[in-house]
């Protein structure tokens, strides 16, 4: 098959791209190499030359933005990919809540932009999706399958519920398999947009301490990389996930304390720290999903918990050497 995937030089796509080449299909990145987090605190450049070591030869890149028509549609029409997978995207809540713009512009106007350029391709039989567990908002029951009601309370959670409405109106007009993923908490290495899982993890190796506020109760459905990638690989390949809307997780929610006590097991020195009690209305109550589903229809079967996924995180950061310990 050959796979086109937009925002393919990114966290999941770099990784999706490799096991993709490794089963032998033809990939085509199309990435406009942009990261939203400031130069001095993110470690982008560092992290994106090591996503792709060994497969610099092996995968097509083109230089894009989803926001840029014309490029899109004539990479498109060039390349005729089989399947088109959305992964491009301003991927952090805090910043789309900020930059509401552009995070309107990326993350639906540019998701259109695919759409529209798709529509009359006949090479392209499936177009997958990309969403979040942000479009449930405050979770009602846990775990929370698909059948959740969707309430964002933020612009990034509305701007992927926005297409995934979009997706579907779209696929069923023109005749295309989607596939709609929901993804939750995502971390490991090359990680470069800052999510609390990076964070926490940079910072204990740079011997600072962690802060956790309201109890560090707050729980997410951490989901490592490889995990994700795998659900990726199951949504372009399974014929049982054409017209499929799926979370794909690692299906527990574990607290920020949690996260905090493993990471003690490798840093012993670590100083985890509480303080005060935060209310972020914006922040959506979350924690486990259900992904019953996933396993049912995909046999998707994570198999990374926190604890594993967490040592080789760590492991990474320290032969990479990103980050120095501070004095």
């Amino acid at each position: 098959m050959k796979i086109f995937i937009t925002g393919g030089a990114g966290f999941i796509g770099a990784v999706l791209a490799k096991k993709l080449v490794d089963l032998g299909d033809e990939v085509v990145v199309y990435d406009s190499f942009v990261n939203f987090i400031s130069p001095f605190k993110s470690h982008y450049s560092d992290y994106v030359k090591h996503r792709f070591i060994g497969y610099e030869d092996k995968v097509k890149f083109i230089r894009g933005d989803i926001r840029n028509k014309d490029r899109l549609l004539h990479a498109l029409m060039d390349q005729k990919p089989d399947v088109v997978v959305q992964l491009a995207a301003l991927p952090i809540a805090t910043t789309s809540d900020d930059l509401t713009e552009e995070a309107t512009e990326i993350n639906l106007n540019g998701t259109i932009n695919i759409l529209e350029a798709i529509k009359h391709k006949a090479s392209v039989k499936r177009f997958i999706y990309t969403s979040s567990s942000m479009i449930y908002g405050d979770f009602e029951y846990i775990p929370a399958d698909e059948k959740h009601s969707t309430k964002p309370k933020g612009v990034y959670g509305a701007t992927k519920l926005s297409g995934e409405i979009l997706t579907k109106a779209f696929c069923k007009m023109y005749d295309k398999e989607f596939v709609i993923i929901r993804p939750s908490a995502v971390y490991g290495p090359t990680d470069a947009n800052r999510r609390v899982s990076q964070i926490f993890v940079e910072n204990a190796l740079a011997g600072k301490p962690l802060i956790l506020h309201n109890g560090g109760e707050s729980r997410l459905d951490f989901t490592y990389i490889e995990d994700i990638a795998d659900g990726f690989l199951l949504a372009i390949k399974k014929p049982e996930a054409a017209n499929q809307i799926f979370n794909l997780t690692r299906g527990e929610g574990r607290s920020l304390k949690e996260l905090a006590e493993i990471l003690k097991k490798h840093i012993p020195d670590l100083v985890i720290e509480f303080g005060e009690v935060k209310q972020d209305e914006k922040r959506p109550e979350r924690g486990a999903l259900g992904i019953q589903k996933a396993r049912d229809l995909l046999g998707y079967s994570p198999k990374y918990s926190l604890e594993e996924g967490i040592a080789k995180y760590v492991e990474f950061i320290k032969q990479t050497g990103v980050i120095k310990k501070e004095q």
